[in-house]
């Protein structure tokens, strides 16, 4: 390219960055290591008519409800998802309670506001009565769409109608240990599918028993595993996640205008081939970044490690226990410890030599499926339950999230239940359901 064309390219699209670049800066910035003292809390909340949750509310009263949201004095970070799920992320908070004080102080205010609006949150990790509708359009999620279209009705309905509670984490200590990042990047890995099981409330989507209890969980395994899907566990973490990254497919190439112009969906191109190849144009280090942000593994690095695999919770103050559970079992030493010993040996079933990787392993598919049914999944949750009651008054928990985690331990842990049971308790076909319609969300 001669020169004149490099400083023209330059100015409209950044500087080109190359394979081994990418695969450098990538390494660099997914854990950034330290002595874990952050927590953060990613909320995402379907929008109903209170007692008519099976009907769909406009775009236009949605639009002017989160127009009405973002006029209040929030600590967190208010934005919308494609189907119109409300998100609410925190700031990096320094202690548990420092996080929940904040966001339930947050989430008062949007409460009372929706309810003056005939509105409110509605906890479930899946919409049960609604088709999935966007309500956004904008090129990348017009890109979005078009892509996972590709390879089913999975991609759309992640889009539209799904919800979770996304824990936030610090990456760990750089040295080995219960707290050192690798420790901490195995650990999420295997916890995983314990918090899939324990927290699994979405078992009901088009208004039938999907045969999951997490269909949410479902949904996010049947899209392509280069976009969905985990690293191999069995190298360096960051080594593995850039190679992952590197060789997952591209969704979408920007388009470089200010407007409104379609973004292209290349088929089948890697940014690792993006690079190497230079078309349509050569890569850029905010390409790069962009790229990051399409792949949705179970758990995210992004300098901290994001948990992506608990589905949204019912009631006002249930996104605290998953929140409060996991950052006992991360950041207190001895109860991290006793999660590691406790679910190694499930490594056997979450990753086994030659199966998917997650969250299409046989654990995190069983985990969806059956919830605390399952045997080990229960046996695990119990003593993990347990090691962060026993944690959470060293970290500063206050009372009242003792007691809500201790009360959610007996009502469901020891009982061999999820929020999904209840739901199916009251559903007039139970526990019954259609294998085929089960195989179907996997398609």
């Amino acid at each position: 390219m001669p020169e004149g064309d490099c400083t023209t390219y330059r100015a409209k699209y950044g500087t080109a960055v190359s394979e081994s670049e990418a695969e450098a800066l990538v390494s660099g910035i997914c854990f950034k290591t330290g002595p874990p003292r952050v927590t953060g809390v990613e909320l995402e909340w379907l929008i109903h008519e209170p007692h008519r949750l099976h009907l769909p509310v406009s775009p236009a009263r949605l639009e002017a409800a989160y127009a009405a949201l973002r006029a209040l004095p929030l600590h967190s970070l208010i934005t919308v998802e494609p189907g119109g799920q409300l998100e609410l992320s925190s700031l990096p908070a320094a202690s548990l309670m420092e996080c929940v004080s904040a966001v339930s102080a947050d989430l008062s205010l949007v409460r009372d506001r929706l309810a003056a609006l005939d509105l409110t949150l509605t906890g479930l990790g899946c919409d049960p009565w609604r088709p999935p509708s966007r309500i956004l359009h904008r090129p990348r999620y017009d890109a979005m769409e078009s892509y996972f279209d590709r390879s089913g009705p999975a991609g759309r309905r992640m889009m539209c109608s799904t919800a979770s509670v996304q824990i936030c984490l610090d990456a760990g200590h750089e040295e080995p240990g219960p707290l050192g990042y690798g420790r901490r990047w195995r650990l999420a890995h295997l916890l995983g599918p314990v918090l899939v099981a324990a927290f699994a409330n979405s078992p009901l989507q088009d208004g039938r028993y999907t045969g999951w209890r997490s269909t949410r969980q479902a949904v996010w395994a049947a899209i392509a595993p280069g976009t969905s899907g985990a690293p191999t566990l069995d190298a360096e973490p960051r080594a593995a996640w850039a190679r992952h990254a590197l060789d997952a497919p591209v969704m979408f190439v920007r388009s470089q205008d200010d407007g409104d112009a379609p973004w292209a969906v290349p088929e089948g191109m890697t940014f690792r081939a993006w690079a190497r190849s230079g078309a349509p144009r050569p890569p850029t280090r905010d390409d790069l970044d962009y790229h990051l942000t399409t792949l949705f593994p179970p758990v995210r690095p992004r300098g901290h490690l994001e948990l992506r695999m608990v589905d949204a919770q019912p009631g006002r103050h249930g996104w605290i226990v998953p929140l409060a559970v996991t950052s006992a079992l991360f950041d207190d030493p001895q109860a991290a410890e006793t999660a590691y010993r406790t679910v190694k040996p499930l490594a056997e079933r979450a990753c086994p030599p030659g199966a998917p990787a997650a969250p299409r392993s046989p654990l995190w598919l069983d985990a969806a499926r059956d919830g605390l049914t399952d045997p080990e999944l229960r046996e695990a949750a119990a003593a993990c339950f347990a090691a962060a009651a026993d944690a959470l008054p060293r970290l500063g928990a206050s009372a009242e999230v003792c007691e809500a985690v201790a009360a959610y331990a007996e009502r469901y842990v020891a009982r061999g239940r999820c929020p999904a049971d209840d739901l199916l308790d009251g559903h007039p076909h139970g526990h019954h359901h259609d294998p085929e319609h089960e195989k179907g969300i996997l398609r």
